[in-house]
C-alpha cells in the first residue's frame, strides 16, 4: 500500500481538502447569512423612509402644540420634540433624506474621481503628476475641517431644500480625492496592457481609446468606491448636523436629529431620543457588512 492511502483508497491530502473546504463553506453560509440579514435591515429601514407620507402623514413640521414634549403616546411613538413636532415623522423623513441623497453625493463624488483620476492615470506624465499632487493636498487636510470650514463660509440662512443641496453638493465635491488616487493607479496599471497596445496598434487613440477599452476595465473599482462612499457621506453629514452646519430646521436630518441629544445626562432619562443613534449605527453597520467584499476589489 503506497504511504498516505487508506484502505478505502480515500488519501490523507482528500482528507485534508475536504475538511478545509467544509470548514470555508460554513464560513461562507455564515457570512452570507450575516449579509443577507443587513440586506434586509437596510431594505426595511428604506422601504418605511419612502412609505413616510403614508406612515407619518402629519408631516415632520406640524406642532402638536397641547402634546409638548410629551413621551412616546399611542399618537406619537417616540414621543414629541419641545415645540410638539412628532419624533416618529421627523425620524422617518430625516432618514429618507440621509439615505437618497447620500447615494446622490456618492454618485458625484464617483464621476469626479473618474474623471480627475482614471484620466489622468491613463494620460501619464505632467497630467497623472498633477492630479496625484491636488489629491495629495486634499488628503493632507483633515476631512471633517475641511467640510467645516467650507461650509462655514457658505451662508447658513438658506431655505431647508437649499442646505440640503448645499451640503450633499458639498461632500461629492469634496469628497472625490481617495477615490481618485485609486483610479489613478489602476489607470496607470492598464495604460502598458496587451489588450490597449493592441488598440493602439490597430488605430484607435486618444479619448477613443480611453472610454472604450479603459473604462469599462475602470468599473468594478468605481462601483465598489460609489458603494464605500454612501457610509462615508451619512456618517459625514451627521457630524456637519450635530455642529448646525448641515440641513436646517424644519426639514430633518440624522444630524439634527443627534443634536438633540446634546443636553441628555442619562440614556435612562428619555431613551427614546436615542432611536437615531441606534438606526444611524444599524444602517451604517449593515452598510459595511453588505459592502466587505466590495473593499476588496477598491483595495
Amino acid at each position: 500500500m503506497k504511504p498516505g492511502i487508506r484502505a478505502s483508497g480515500i488519501s490523507v491530502s482528500e482528507i485534508r481538502a475536504s475538511g478545509i473546504n467544509t470548514l470555508g463553506i460554513s464560513k461562507l453560509r455564515s457570512m452570507s447569512i450575516w449579509r443577507r440579514m443587513a440586506c434586509v435591515l437596510l431594505l426595511l429601514v428604506v422601504s418605511v423612509s419612502l412609505a413616510a407620507n403614508w406612515v407619518a402623514p402629519g408631516g415632520y413640521a406640524h406642532q402638536y402644540r397641547e402634546a409638548a414634549g410629551a413621551p412616546p403616546s399611542r399618537a406619537h411613538w417616540l414621543g414629541t420634540d419641545e415645540i410638539g413636532r412628532d419624533r416618529f415623522a421627523r425620524v422617518l423623513y430625516g432618514t429618507r433624506i440621509s439615505l437618497l441623497l447620500a447615494p446622490a453625493a456618492a454618485l458625484l463624488s464617483t464621476l469626479i474621481a473618474a474623471l480627475a483620476g482614471g484620466l489622468s492615470g491613463y494620460m501619464g506624465g505632467v497630467w497623472a503628476r498633477l492630479a496625484m499632487a491636488v489629491t495629495d493636498l486634499f488628503l493632507s487636510l483633515p476631512w471633517l475641517f475641511l467640510l467645516i470650514t467650507v461650509r462655514a463660509v457658505m451662508p447658513l440662512n438658506v431655505s431647508p431644500l437649499a442646505s440640503v443641496v448645499v451640503t450633499f453638493s458639498m461632500l461629492g465635491l469634496l469628497g472625490w480625492t481617495s477615490t481618485a488616487r485609486v483610479l489613478c493607479a489602476r489607470a496607470r496599471a492598464l495604460r502598458d496592457a496587451d489588450f490597449v497596445t493592441q488598440a493602439r496598434a490597430s488605430g484607435i487613440r486618444g479619448m477613443r481609446l480611453f472610454w472604450i477599452h479603459v473604462m469599462p476595465n475602470l468599473k468594478p473599482a468605481l462601483y465598489a468606491q460609489f458603494w464605500i462612499s454612501i457610509p462615508v457621506f451619512i456618517l459625514s453629514e451627521a457630524n456637519l448636523g450635530i455642529l448646525g452646519l448641515g440641513v436646517t430646521e424644519p426639514m430633518p436630518s440624522w444630524g439634527s436629529l443627534l443634536k438633540e441629544l446634546e443636553g441628555m445626562t442619562s440614556i435612562g432619562e428619555e431613551p427614546w431620543k436615542f432611536v437615531p443613534l441606534i438606526l444611524l449605527v444599524v444602517v451604517v453597520t449593515s452598510f459595511q457588512i453588505v459592502l466587505s467584499n466590495q473593499e476588496e476589489v477598491a483595495a
